[in-house]
């Protein structure tokens, strides 16, 4: 498996970022690429949509769940309380591999005294 490289200057990864790096790395067209990457897609949000958790092994896992109702206030009227209705969220929970993976992050920003996306914009 060849390696995903990507430009850490960028402060996102994109849907394209993917097709072209694994365009490149397969040897398949960008759009067989891309339309792999979009029926990947698809079908975790169609399996989210029907109450199926979705697992990745080593990924992660896709789940649905039902936040809870709260109450909340206009910044613009803070005497007026809102009643915020609970709704189902997606909710995803990293795998062993990604998460010892984003580990080894931590004292890179700590030592910055930036959060993750604080150091996506100072990148950029």
């Amino acid at each position: 498996m060849i390696p995903f490289s990507y430009n850490t200057l960028m402060a996102n990864l994109t849907k394209r970022d993917l097709v072209i790096q694994i365009s490149k790395n397969t040897h398949l067209t960008q759009q067989e690429v891309f339309a792999v990457i979009q029926q990947t897609l698809d079908g975790i949000t169609d399996a989210l949509a029907t109450g199926r958790d979705v697992e990745l092994r080593n990924f992660g896992v896709f789940e649905v769940r039902l936040t809870k109702s709260r109450v909340g206030r206009n910044p613009n009227k803070p005497e007026h309380d809102v009643v915020i209705p609970s709704r189902a969220t997606v909710k995803f929970k990293s795998g062993k591999i990604m998460r010892q993976r984003v580990l080894n992050r931590t004292e890179e920003l700590r030592s910055t005294g930036t959060s993750a996306n604080d150091s996506q914009a100072v990148q950029a």
